[in-house]
Protein backbone atom coordinates (compact mmCIF):
# COMPACT_ATOMS: atom_id res chain seq x y z
CA UNK A 1 0.00 0.00 0.00
CA UNK A 2 1.31 3.45 -0.94
CA UNK A 3 1.24 5.70 2.12
CA UNK A 4 -0.09 9.23 1.70
CA UNK A 5 2.22 12.18 2.37
CA UNK A 6 1.27 14.42 5.28
CA UNK A 7 2.04 18.12 5.65
CA UNK A 8 1.54 20.92 8.17
CA UNK A 9 -0.76 23.69 6.92
CA UNK A 10 -1.76 25.54 10.09
CA UNK A 11 -0.30 26.44 13.48
CA UNK A 12 -1.73 27.89 16.69
CA UNK A 13 0.04 28.55 19.99
CA UNK A 14 -1.04 29.78 23.41
CA UNK A 15 2.00 29.75 25.68
CA UNK A 16 3.59 31.42 28.71
CA UNK A 17 5.78 33.46 26.32
CA UNK A 18 3.20 34.38 23.71
CA UNK A 19 -0.55 34.18 23.16
CA UNK A 20 -0.28 33.38 19.43
CA UNK A 21 2.30 31.78 17.18
CA UNK A 22 3.96 35.06 16.19
CA UNK A 23 4.41 36.21 19.80
CA UNK A 24 5.59 32.73 20.75
CA UNK A 25 8.21 32.65 17.99
CA UNK A 26 9.52 36.14 18.75
CA UNK A 27 9.95 35.25 22.41
CA UNK A 28 11.67 31.97 21.53
CA UNK A 29 14.34 33.54 19.33
CA UNK A 30 14.91 36.33 21.84
CA UNK A 31 15.35 33.97 24.79
CA UNK A 32 12.42 35.21 26.89
CA UNK A 33 11.66 33.35 30.11
CA UNK A 34 8.01 32.75 30.99
CA UNK A 35 8.63 31.94 34.66
CA UNK A 36 7.29 34.27 37.36
CA UNK A 37 5.61 34.10 40.79
CA UNK A 38 2.27 32.26 40.77
CA UNK A 39 -0.78 34.54 40.56
CA UNK A 40 -3.59 31.96 40.30
CA UNK A 41 -3.58 31.12 44.02
CA UNK A 42 -1.70 31.93 47.22
CA UNK A 43 1.42 29.78 46.96
CA UNK A 44 3.15 31.16 50.06
CA UNK A 45 3.18 27.78 51.84
CA UNK A 46 4.28 25.76 48.81
CA UNK A 47 7.88 24.65 48.25
CA UNK A 48 7.65 26.08 44.73
CA UNK A 49 5.99 29.47 44.43
CA UNK A 50 6.44 30.19 40.72
CA UNK A 51 5.39 28.77 37.37
CA UNK A 52 5.10 29.62 33.69
CA UNK A 53 1.55 31.03 33.57
CA UNK A 54 -0.06 32.71 30.57
CA UNK A 55 0.54 36.48 30.47
CA UNK A 56 -1.85 39.32 29.55
CA UNK A 57 -4.51 36.73 28.89
CA UNK A 58 -8.28 37.10 29.29
CA UNK A 59 -10.33 34.14 28.12
CA UNK A 60 -13.34 36.32 27.30
CA UNK A 61 -11.28 38.02 24.59
CA UNK A 62 -11.61 34.71 22.76
CA UNK A 63 -14.62 32.81 24.16
CA UNK A 64 -17.99 34.11 25.37
CA UNK A 65 -18.12 34.22 29.17
CA UNK A 66 -21.10 31.85 29.47
CA UNK A 67 -19.46 29.30 27.18
CA UNK A 68 -16.06 29.60 28.87
CA UNK A 69 -17.58 28.81 32.28
CA UNK A 70 -18.60 25.41 30.94
CA UNK A 71 -14.97 24.58 30.15
CA UNK A 72 -11.96 23.84 32.29
CA UNK A 73 -8.95 26.01 31.44
CA UNK A 74 -7.29 23.20 29.50
CA UNK A 75 -10.30 23.11 27.14
CA UNK A 76 -10.39 26.89 26.83
CA UNK A 77 -6.73 26.81 25.80
CA UNK A 78 -7.42 24.03 23.28
CA UNK A 79 -10.22 26.02 21.68
CA UNK A 80 -8.14 29.18 21.37
CA UNK A 81 -5.06 27.48 19.90
CA UNK A 82 -7.12 25.37 17.50
CA UNK A 83 -9.07 28.43 16.33
CA UNK A 84 -5.77 30.10 15.44
CA UNK A 85 -4.46 27.02 13.63
CA UNK A 86 -7.69 26.56 11.67
CA UNK A 87 -7.66 30.23 10.62
CA UNK A 88 -3.97 29.94 9.72
CA UNK A 89 -4.68 26.95 7.47
CA UNK A 90 -7.27 29.03 5.54
CA UNK A 91 -9.45 26.04 4.69
CA UNK A 92 -12.93 26.49 3.24
CA UNK A 93 -14.63 23.78 5.28
CA UNK A 94 -17.83 24.17 3.28
CA UNK A 95 -15.90 22.71 0.35
CA UNK A 96 -14.49 19.64 2.15
CA UNK A 97 -16.00 16.41 3.42
CA UNK A 98 -16.22 16.93 7.18
CA UNK A 99 -16.53 13.18 7.69
CA UNK A 100 -12.86 13.10 6.71
CA UNK A 101 -11.80 15.87 9.11
CA UNK A 102 -10.83 14.69 12.58
CA UNK A 103 -9.53 15.99 15.91
CA UNK A 104 -6.91 13.99 17.79
CA UNK A 105 -5.77 15.85 20.89
CA UNK A 106 -3.38 15.24 23.76
CA UNK A 107 -3.76 16.00 27.47
CA UNK A 108 -1.76 14.39 30.23
CA UNK A 109 -4.15 15.33 33.03
CA UNK A 110 -7.16 17.20 31.69
CA UNK A 111 -9.43 19.20 33.97
CA UNK A 112 -7.34 19.16 37.14
CA UNK A 113 -8.56 22.53 38.40
CA UNK A 114 -12.20 21.52 37.95
CA UNK A 115 -11.65 18.29 39.87
CA UNK A 116 -9.69 20.07 42.60
CA UNK A 117 -12.28 22.81 43.13
CA UNK A 118 -15.30 20.51 43.16
CA UNK A 119 -13.71 18.20 45.73
CA UNK A 120 -12.56 21.11 47.90
CA UNK A 121 -16.04 22.64 47.80
CA UNK A 122 -17.61 19.34 48.78
CA UNK A 123 -15.11 18.82 51.62
CA UNK A 124 -15.83 22.30 52.96
CA UNK A 125 -19.59 21.65 53.06
CA UNK A 126 -21.84 19.65 55.37
CA UNK A 127 -21.45 16.38 53.49
CA UNK A 128 -24.42 16.96 51.20
CA UNK A 129 -23.31 16.13 47.65
CA UNK A 130 -23.78 19.39 45.77
CA UNK A 131 -21.78 19.12 42.57
CA UNK A 132 -21.86 21.31 39.50
CA UNK A 133 -23.64 19.48 36.63
CA UNK A 134 -20.68 20.43 34.42
CA UNK A 135 -18.19 18.81 36.83
CA UNK A 136 -17.66 15.62 34.82
CA UNK A 137 -17.97 17.14 31.31
CA UNK A 138 -15.45 19.84 32.25
CA UNK A 139 -12.98 17.45 33.84
CA UNK A 140 -12.65 14.55 31.40
CA UNK A 141 -9.54 14.66 29.22
CA UNK A 142 -11.41 13.86 25.99
CA UNK A 143 -13.71 16.87 26.17
CA UNK A 144 -11.27 19.27 24.45
CA UNK A 145 -11.39 17.57 21.02
CA UNK A 146 -15.12 17.14 21.55
CA UNK A 147 -15.58 20.90 21.82
CA UNK A 148 -13.32 21.56 18.83
CA UNK A 149 -15.32 19.16 16.66
CA UNK A 150 -18.70 20.45 17.86
CA UNK A 151 -17.78 24.04 17.10
CA UNK A 152 -16.57 23.22 13.59
CA UNK A 153 -18.71 20.24 12.62
CA UNK A 154 -15.74 17.89 12.17
CA UNK A 155 -17.11 14.34 12.06
CA UNK A 156 -13.95 12.27 11.59
CA UNK A 157 -12.04 10.46 14.37
CA UNK A 158 -12.23 12.35 17.64
CA UNK A 159 -10.38 11.41 20.82
CA UNK A 160 -7.67 12.28 23.31
CA UNK A 161 -4.37 10.49 23.77
CA UNK A 162 -3.12 10.26 27.36
CA UNK A 163 0.52 9.34 27.85
CA UNK A 164 1.55 11.92 30.44
CA UNK A 165 3.96 14.46 28.95
CA UNK A 166 4.15 12.54 25.66
CA UNK A 167 0.40 12.94 25.09
CA UNK A 168 0.35 15.57 22.34
CA UNK A 169 3.28 13.99 20.50
CA UNK A 170 1.33 10.72 20.60
CA UNK A 171 -1.68 12.59 19.22
CA UNK A 172 0.39 13.93 16.30
CA UNK A 173 1.67 10.47 15.46
CA UNK A 174 -1.85 9.02 15.53
CA UNK A 175 -3.03 11.87 13.30
CA UNK A 176 -0.12 11.29 10.93
CA UNK A 177 -1.02 7.63 10.59
CA UNK A 178 -4.76 8.22 10.04
CA UNK A 179 -3.95 10.49 7.09
CA UNK A 180 -1.13 8.31 5.79
CA UNK A 181 -3.48 5.34 5.61
CA UNK A 182 -6.09 7.33 3.70
CA UNK A 183 -8.72 7.49 6.45
CA UNK A 184 -8.75 11.31 6.73
CA UNK A 185 -7.83 14.36 4.68
CA UNK A 186 -7.33 16.81 7.55
CA UNK A 187 -6.79 16.40 11.30
CA UNK A 188 -6.57 19.07 13.97
CA UNK A 189 -4.00 17.79 16.44
CA UNK A 190 -1.93 19.08 19.34
CA UNK A 191 -2.48 19.31 23.06
CA UNK A 192 -3.34 21.48 26.02
CA UNK A 193 -2.75 21.51 29.76
CA UNK A 194 -3.68 23.71 32.72
CA UNK A 195 -2.06 22.17 35.79
CA UNK A 196 -0.86 25.37 37.49
CA UNK A 197 -3.17 24.68 40.42
CA UNK A 198 -2.80 23.86 44.10
CA UNK A 199 -3.09 20.16 43.32
CA UNK A 200 -0.66 20.36 40.42
CA UNK A 201 2.07 22.29 42.20
CA UNK A 202 1.58 20.43 45.48
CA UNK A 203 1.61 17.04 43.78
CA UNK A 204 4.76 17.65 41.77
CA UNK A 205 6.44 19.21 44.84
CA UNK A 206 5.71 16.03 46.79
CA UNK A 207 7.62 14.12 44.09
CA UNK A 208 10.57 16.57 44.31
CA UNK A 209 10.09 17.15 40.58
CA UNK A 210 9.83 20.95 40.54
CA UNK A 211 12.57 23.54 40.82
CA UNK A 212 12.49 25.47 44.09
CA UNK A 213 14.56 28.41 42.83
CA UNK A 214 12.00 30.84 44.26
CA UNK A 215 14.38 33.80 44.48
CA UNK A 216 15.14 33.68 40.74
CA UNK A 217 12.23 32.02 38.94
CA UNK A 218 13.12 33.47 35.54
CA UNK A 219 16.32 31.38 35.51
CA UNK A 220 14.95 28.27 37.21
CA UNK A 221 14.38 26.25 34.04
CA UNK A 222 17.98 25.52 33.06
CA UNK A 223 18.27 22.36 30.97
CA UNK A 224 21.76 20.81 30.79
CA UNK A 225 23.13 23.19 33.45
CA UNK A 226 24.97 21.56 36.36
CA UNK A 227 22.83 23.48 38.86
CA UNK A 228 19.43 22.46 37.49
CA UNK A 229 17.09 21.31 40.25
CA UNK A 230 13.85 20.32 38.56
CA UNK A 231 11.35 21.46 35.97
CA UNK A 232 9.15 24.56 35.97
CA UNK A 233 5.43 23.94 35.54
CA UNK A 234 3.90 25.59 32.48
CA UNK A 235 0.47 25.81 30.85
CA UNK A 236 -1.09 26.48 27.47
CA UNK A 237 -1.80 24.76 24.17
CA UNK A 238 -0.38 24.07 20.75
CA UNK A 239 -2.47 23.17 17.68
CA UNK A 240 -1.28 21.82 14.35
CA UNK A 241 -3.30 21.22 11.19
CA UNK A 242 -2.10 18.06 9.44
CA UNK A 243 -3.31 17.58 5.88
CA UNK A 244 -2.83 15.07 3.10
CA UNK A 245 -0.28 16.53 0.71
CA UNK A 246 -2.29 16.31 -2.52
CA UNK A 247 -5.34 17.75 -0.73
CA UNK A 248 -3.28 20.70 0.50
CA UNK A 249 -1.59 21.17 -2.87
CA UNK A 250 -4.91 21.17 -4.74
CA UNK A 251 -6.24 24.07 -2.69
CA UNK A 252 -2.99 26.06 -2.87
CA UNK A 253 -2.30 25.86 0.85
CA UNK A 254 0.75 27.29 2.54
CA UNK A 255 2.82 24.28 3.64
CA UNK A 256 5.11 24.73 6.63
CA UNK A 257 6.75 21.30 6.54
CA UNK A 258 6.19 17.64 5.82
CA UNK A 259 5.68 15.24 8.72
CA UNK A 260 7.83 12.35 7.59
CA UNK A 261 7.65 10.02 10.56
CA UNK A 262 7.01 9.28 14.19
CA UNK A 263 8.37 6.82 16.69
CA UNK A 264 7.11 5.41 19.99
CA UNK A 265 8.74 3.31 22.70
CA UNK A 266 8.61 2.51 26.40
CA UNK A 267 11.42 2.61 28.95
CA UNK A 268 9.81 -0.29 30.87
CA UNK A 269 11.95 0.87 33.78
CA UNK A 270 10.43 3.19 36.42
CA UNK A 271 7.27 5.19 37.09
CA UNK A 272 8.97 8.57 36.82
CA UNK A 273 12.73 8.20 36.27
CA UNK A 274 14.24 7.59 32.83
CA UNK A 275 16.52 4.63 32.24
CA UNK A 276 19.99 6.00 33.13
CA UNK A 277 21.44 4.84 29.80
CA UNK A 278 18.50 6.21 27.84
CA UNK A 279 17.57 2.82 26.37
CA UNK A 280 13.96 3.79 25.65
CA UNK A 281 15.04 7.12 24.20
CA UNK A 282 17.54 5.39 21.93
CA UNK A 283 14.76 3.11 20.74
CA UNK A 284 12.26 5.90 20.07
CA UNK A 285 14.67 7.97 17.98
CA UNK A 286 15.73 4.91 15.98
CA UNK A 287 12.07 4.03 15.47
CA UNK A 288 11.34 7.54 14.26
CA UNK A 289 14.26 7.57 11.83
CA UNK A 290 13.23 4.21 10.41
CA UNK A 291 9.59 5.23 10.13
CA UNK A 292 10.61 8.44 8.33
CA UNK A 293 13.07 6.71 6.00
CA UNK A 294 15.87 8.91 7.30
CA UNK A 295 19.52 8.30 8.11
CA UNK A 296 21.04 9.79 11.29
CA UNK A 297 23.19 12.16 9.24
CA UNK A 298 20.03 13.67 7.67
CA UNK A 299 19.03 15.34 10.95
CA UNK A 300 19.98 19.00 11.48
CA UNK A 301 18.06 19.89 14.64
CA UNK A 302 16.61 18.16 17.70
CA UNK A 303 14.31 19.92 20.16
CA UNK A 304 14.90 17.73 23.20
CA UNK A 305 12.52 16.82 25.99
CA UNK A 306 15.10 18.66 28.12
CA UNK A 307 13.06 19.28 31.26
CA UNK A 308 15.90 20.59 33.48
CA UNK A 309 15.86 17.54 35.74
CA UNK A 310 19.15 16.05 36.97
CA UNK A 311 18.53 12.55 35.58
CA UNK A 312 16.48 13.21 32.46
CA UNK A 313 18.78 15.65 30.68
CA UNK A 314 21.82 13.40 30.99
CA UNK A 315 19.99 10.27 29.84
CA UNK A 316 18.55 12.01 26.77
CA UNK A 317 21.86 13.45 25.64
CA UNK A 318 23.57 10.07 26.14
CA UNK A 319 20.89 8.59 23.89
CA UNK A 320 21.45 11.24 21.21
CA UNK A 321 25.19 10.52 21.23
CA UNK A 322 24.47 6.80 20.91
CA UNK A 323 22.00 7.12 18.03
CA UNK A 324 23.78 9.78 15.99
CA UNK A 325 27.42 8.96 16.75
CA UNK A 326 29.88 11.49 15.33
CA UNK A 327 27.05 13.32 13.57
CA UNK A 328 25.62 14.27 16.98
CA UNK A 329 28.27 17.02 17.13
CA UNK A 330 26.83 18.57 13.96
CA UNK A 331 23.22 18.72 15.20
CA UNK A 332 21.77 21.88 16.77
CA UNK A 333 20.25 20.56 19.99
CA UNK A 334 18.08 22.77 22.19
CA UNK A 335 15.40 22.78 24.87
CA UNK A 336 12.67 25.39 24.51
CA UNK A 337 11.43 24.35 27.97
CA UNK A 338 14.13 26.68 29.26
CA UNK A 339 11.73 29.46 28.23
CA UNK A 340 8.21 27.98 28.34
CA UNK A 341 8.60 25.65 31.29
CA UNK A 342 7.10 22.19 31.00
CA UNK A 343 3.58 22.16 29.55
CA UNK A 344 3.12 18.46 30.40
CA UNK A 345 0.65 16.98 27.90
CA UNK A 346 0.90 20.05 25.66
CA UNK A 347 4.73 20.00 25.54
CA UNK A 348 5.04 17.86 22.41
CA UNK A 349 2.75 20.17 20.44
CA UNK A 350 4.30 23.51 21.32
CA UNK A 351 7.81 22.11 20.91
CA UNK A 352 6.93 20.64 17.51
CA UNK A 353 5.66 24.10 16.54
CA UNK A 354 8.97 25.57 17.70
CA UNK A 355 10.85 23.11 15.46
CA UNK A 356 8.57 23.80 12.48
CA UNK A 357 9.01 27.57 12.86
CA UNK A 358 12.77 27.13 13.29
CA UNK A 359 12.77 25.31 9.95
CA UNK A 360 10.71 28.05 8.32
CA UNK A 361 12.88 30.92 9.61
CA UNK A 362 16.27 29.20 9.53
CA UNK A 363 16.93 29.97 13.19
CA UNK A 364 17.38 27.63 16.19
CA UNK A 365 15.93 29.10 19.40
CA UNK A 366 18.38 29.00 22.31
CA UNK A 367 18.55 26.93 25.47
CA UNK A 368 18.63 29.80 27.97
CA UNK A 369 19.83 29.99 31.58
CA UNK A 370 22.94 27.88 31.06
CA UNK A 371 25.93 29.01 33.14
CA UNK A 372 27.63 25.98 34.71
CA UNK A 373 28.92 23.06 32.64
CA UNK A 374 27.74 19.60 33.68
CA UNK A 375 30.66 17.17 33.58
CA UNK A 376 28.20 14.33 32.89
CA UNK A 377 27.20 15.86 29.56
CA UNK A 378 29.22 15.44 26.37
CA UNK A 379 30.88 18.82 25.86
CA UNK A 380 31.16 18.32 22.10
CA UNK A 381 27.38 18.59 21.64
CA UNK A 382 25.99 21.89 20.36
CA UNK A 383 23.25 22.67 22.86
CA UNK A 384 22.52 26.12 21.32
CA UNK A 385 23.28 27.79 24.62
CA UNK A 386 21.91 31.21 25.56
CA UNK A 387 21.72 32.65 22.04
CA UNK A 388 19.76 31.73 18.91
CA UNK A 389 21.80 30.33 16.02
CA UNK A 390 21.12 30.61 12.28
CA UNK A 391 20.87 27.28 10.50
CA UNK A 392 19.38 25.95 7.29
CA UNK A 393 17.23 23.12 8.65
CA UNK A 394 16.13 20.42 6.26
CA UNK A 395 15.15 17.85 8.91
CA UNK A 396 14.12 18.46 12.52
CA UNK A 397 13.11 16.06 15.27
CA UNK A 398 11.19 16.72 18.47
CA UNK A 399 11.46 14.43 21.52
CA UNK A 400 8.79 14.12 24.21
CA UNK A 401 8.75 11.70 27.15
CA UNK A 402 6.23 11.03 29.92
CA UNK A 403 5.88 9.51 33.38
CA UNK A 404 5.29 5.81 32.95
CA UNK A 405 8.18 5.54 30.50
CA UNK A 406 6.26 6.79 27.45
CA UNK A 407 8.54 8.07 24.67
CA UNK A 408 7.53 9.79 21.44
CA UNK A 409 9.57 11.36 18.65
CA UNK A 410 8.29 13.20 15.57
CA UNK A 411 10.31 14.10 12.46
CA UNK A 412 9.66 17.07 10.15
CA UNK A 413 11.23 17.79 6.77
CA UNK A 414 11.41 20.94 4.69
CA UNK A 415 9.32 20.35 1.61
CA UNK A 416 11.38 19.79 -1.56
Amino acid sequence: MQLKRVVVTGLGALTPIGNNKEEYWNSLVNGVSGAAPITYFDAAKFKTRFACELKNFNVTDFIHRKESRRMDRFTQYAMIASDEAIADANINFDAVNKLRVGVIWGAGIGGLETFQDEVLNFAAGDGTPKFNPFFIPKMIADIAPGHISMKNGFMGPNYTTVSACASSANAMIDALNYIRLGHCDIIVTGGSEAAVTKAGVGGFNAMHALSTRNDHPESASRPFDAERDGFVLGEGAGAIILEEYEHAKARGAKIYAEVVGGGLSSDAHHMTAPHPEGIGVIAVMKNCLENAGLQPEDVDHINTHGTSTPLGDVAELKAISEVFGEHAKSININSTKSMTGHLLGAAGAIEAIASILAMEHGVIPPTINHSVKDENINSSLNLTLNKAQKRDIKVAMSNTFGFGGHNACVAFKKLD
